[in-house]
């Protein structure tokens, strides 16, 4: 993942004067570049600003913290299991939150002799155990729900429904600091659904708290609950397999592995490829490895230069090539496994 947007914005503006200053010197690889402009469709992929994202988890991380004291203490003082396991759930999503602001400070961290990619798969895991977490909460509320069906219990509906109103400021909010990035991060789409979760499970609260202010009727906020956690569930049903996936080093969603193929043998040069390889670096970065046969004319140089360009408008970041010419045999164990069908 790039550091930094407006570091990655300064190499993007670096390469392309690097380029523009080669092209006048080699005038087949300006070639190279109409060819691909023209047959490879434009894919932009964009980079959160980790400075944005840290601002927006310590807000959410502070308000969070703030609304599960007052959301507790209210539990304590009405003996509300409701707000009580509520706050609870509040509180597990400040420790999400911790998390993700984790792995993003992770990311930035240099790479080493030990992580020569630097930390930045720590955001792929951290949206898992989100996930996870969520899974958790989701099952904790059906849990109490059906707990809250077989014994009701009386609550006073007017504090409910005044506590759930501040949870639905605050965690509506929250998520809406990081509804811009969950769109291109799968870390901050796990912390955004979190808040979004929350503020659900408060809206749910507040109808309840009503209901039960002016009919006395307990069993509404159970059965409110239980809809609210089927919901939460259909959501983070999503971000548990695109999590696992990255996890597994599996395609991302937002990779098209045809157009990465079309993308490679669309270069002029380029005869075959094979063992290719698309995997996430982290949940803003995507990898390419793959061995590309290429015509005994071609300048390999050119047309690395081409490949590279290429993959780049399909949302790859960081490409390694393998440079094969026609009759080589190659001998990489892995490619003969591929071509045994293992």
């Amino acid at each position: 993942m790039h550091v930094c947007n407006s570091v990655a914005n300064g190499i993007r503006y670096i390469c392309t004067r690097q380029n523009r200053s080669a092209d006048t010197a080699r005038p087949h690889a300006h070639d190279i570049m109409a060819h691909i402009h023209n047959s490879t469709p434009a894919h932009h992929h964009h980079h959160v600003d980790p400075t944005h994202v840290t601002r927006a988890l310590v807000w959410g991380i502070a308000l969070n913290l703030i609304f599960v004291a007052i959301e507790l203490g209210a539990g304590l003082w009405q003996r509300s299991m409701g707000l009580i396991s509520d706050a609870g759930h509040n509180l597990s999503d400040v420790v999400s939150l911790l998390l993700a602001l984790l792995a993003v400070k992770l990311s930035q961290a240099a790479m080493n002799d030990k992580y020569t990619y630097g930390y930045r798969k720590s955001t792929i895991l951290v949206s898992l155990v989100n996930a996870c977490i969520l899974i958790a909460a989701i099952g904790a509320i059906v849990w109490e729900s059906i707990q809250r069906l077989l014994h009701p219990q009386p609550v006073d509906g007017g504090v409910v429904a005044w506590v759930a109103g501040i949870g639905i400021i605050v965690n509506a909010f929250t998520a809406w600091l990081f509804m811009k990035d969950s769109k291109e991060d799968l870390n901050i789409k796990g912390a955004y659904l979190h808040m979004v979760a929350d503020t659900l499970v408060s809206v749910g609260v507040l109808i309840s708290g009503v209901i039960i202010s002016r009919t006395g009727w307990y069993v509404i906020d159970p059965l409110i609950a239980i809809t609210v956690a089927a919901v939460i569930f259909v959501s983070t049903w999503g971000l548990l397999r695109a999590s696992v996936r990255l996890t597994l080093d599996g395609v991302p969603d937002d990779i098209d592995i045809g157009q990465v193929r079309k993308a490679i043998t669309t270069v002029d040069g380029v005869k075959a490829m094979h063992h290719l390889h698309v995997w996430a670096l982290s949940t803003t970065e995507n990898a390419v490895t793959v061995h590309v046969v290429i015509s005994a004319q071609a300048d390999a140089a050119r047309v690395k230069y081409g490949i590279k360009h290429a993959l780049s408008e399909v949302g790859i970041d960081h490409t390694t090539i393998e440079i094969e010419t026609e009759g080589e045999t190659c001998c990489d164990y892995l490619c003969h496994r591929e071509a045994a069908g293992h």
